[in-house]
């Protein structure tokens, strides 16, 4: 298993030389979020799409 660390130096390397800062943090916070993502789905922290669609009806 990669350590953080190396999947942050791996996903920056694939960025093209002409990255900015921006650019790079972008990318991290994606990855950030989609494993936190697939986290919660693992741990069934999940709703359905009624409830959400239901949650999004009443602001």
């Amino acid at each position: 298993m990669e350590t953080l660390k190396q999947e942050a130096l791996n996903a920056i390397s694939k960025l093209p030389d002409t990255a900015d800062i921006d650019d790079i943090m972008y990318r991290l916070y994606v990855i950030d979020k989609v494993k936190k993502g697939k986290e919660a789905v693992e741990q069934g922290k999940v709703i359905s799409v009624e409830e959400l669609k239901r949650e999004l009806n009443s602001w």
